[in-house]
């Protein structure tokens, strides 16, 4: 008899815990994994190649709504929370459903999922998604070359694509991201670091995805996603939070995880949140985990030309995860716009297809349209909803340059922001004194 396993996801943890940890053990069979967050994974097949030789046919994938049905179908009896950036109450919530439906419940930890690297890695985790990740993993990038070394980012997975394509992937021009037909979501992560220079790997298989990065690289630098934990054993373990969403980074599964496990704690935009809010960031970060060391940041904004914006009419879009299971009901494109006087509609009128379910499911959104594009439809849908907008200028804070994928009539404001210390010491001054102490830079160590 072997534990039959549901797994819970959306597309990423769950896989990745699937590989490590359930595929080659004869003592579990996973029966389904489940999807939410992101639209159009369930009702797919992990496919009979990634699943391994325990299961000829695949893993279906189905909808979290049909959990309790599943579960007593497929005579569960255990079911794995796999997924990020959700409060402690809605982990509780799925919790109770499983026990209620005859099943136990689980959480698999850091130390059975890492993976450990050949050579050092620095990890950027955050306390919720939009907190600033991706500016931070820029600015250490740059440190890291600064410093002479040859950095390669792995992104968290966004496997949204076919699976079996999406191995392992590398990319280090924005033509590899055209010839992959990567996701909306996707050319935000990876656009900013290829056009720094700086080589992306990703993928569904991250013991592939690692060997092959490890082969070009002196340091890795794992990119997070949402705010879920690492899926590599970092050295040097760096975590955002965000003072606009202050008491999150004690109430949101696993971003309480990440702030316990930091080494440091970057607490960003305060240069736009209230000055009490980051104050009781701070005194959470001292309670929860008072070895870590505290960076106080900002992310400065800046437009092409702000003189498009002044006294016009805007429809504003923002990071899609951000707005939604982020639940921050604007960003850095609602703050410009209203920064240079522009007079920002409110866009769900014009909404079509998906976008309108977006509204629905995440109604605290009223100004901001949440840059959907999942697939090729959803991307027409988003396009359409712009097209349709009466406004004169699209105002885009997004990290991708939308006019790369969208056809519009109206122009598009593209705003962009890095990371900026506001204290000392500085990330460049903690990556030197990390590189210092660390005499497995420049070799190599055995797993």
């Amino acid at each position: 008899m072997t534990v039959r396993v549901v797994i819970l996801g959306a597309g990423g943890r769950d896989f990745h815990n699937f590989n490590v940890y359930f595929r080659e053990r004869p003592e579990y069979t996973v029966v389904a994994f489940t999807a939410t967050q992101v639209p159009s994974i369930e009702g797919r097949v992990y496919p009979p190649t990634l699943a391994g030789p325990r299961y000829p046919a695949g893993i279906p994938i189905v909808a979290e709504e049909d959990l309790t049905d599943l579960i007593r179908r497929e005579r569960v009896d255990q079911v794995v929370f796999a997924y990020s950036d959700v409060s402690h109450e809605h982990v509780m919530h799925l919790a109770s459903q499983a026990l209620a439906a005859g099943a136990g419940f689980r959480l698999l930890g850091p130390a059975e999922t890492m993976l450990r690297a050949a050579v050092p890695v620095i990890a950027i985790g955050a306390v919720r998604t939009g907190s600033g990740k991706s500016q931070t993993t820029r600015r250490v990038a740059a440190a890291l070359r600064g410093l002479g070394r040859r950095v390669v980012v792995i992104r968290h997975p966004m496997a949204y694509g076919d699976f079996l394509r999406q191995r392992a992937q590398r990319f280090a021009t924005a033509k590899d991201l055209d010839r992959a037909e990567v996701t909306i979501e996707e050319r935000e992560e990876y656009e900013p670091h290829l056009a720094a220079g700086t080589v992306v790997y990703a993928g569904v298989d991250y013991a592939d995805v690692l060997r092959r990065a490890e082969a070009e690289a002196e340091v890795i630098l794992w990119d997070g996603g949402n705010n879920d934990f690492p899926f590599i054993r970092p050295d040097l373990y760096i975590v955002i939070a965000d003072p606009h969403r202050a008491g999150h980074e004690l109430h949101y599964h696993p971003g309480e995880t990440n702030l316990r496990m930091a080494d440091v704690v970057v607490i960003n935009k305060v240069d736009t949140a209230p000055p009490e809010n980051v104050q009781a960031v701070r005194r959470n970060v001292a309670a929860l985990n008072p070895r870590a060391t505290i960076v106080e940041a900002a992310s400065p904004m800046t437009v092409e030309h702000p003189e498009a914006l002044t006294g016009r009419s805007a429809v504003v879009v923002e990071d899609g995860p951000t707005v939604t299971h982020g639940e921050m009901p604007f960003g850095a494109g609602l703050l410009v716009a209203r920064r240079y006087g522009a007079e920002v509609i409110d866009p769900r009128p014009y909404a079509v297809g998906s976008i309108q379910e977006v509204y629905r499911t995440y109604p605290h959104l009223d100004r901001v349209v949440p840059a959907m594009g999942y697939g090729r439809e959803q991307v027409a849908e988003l396009e359409e909803t712009l097209r349709r907008a009466e406004a004169e200028v699209v105002v885009s804070g997004t990290p991708v340059d939308l006019r790369r994928v969208l056809r519009l009539d109206k122009p598009i404001v593209h705003v962009t922001y890095e990371l900026e210390e506001r204290t000392a010491p500085t990330l460049a001054d903690l990556v030197r004194e990390w590189l210092a102490r660390t005499p497995v830079v420049g070799g190599r160590r055995s797993r």
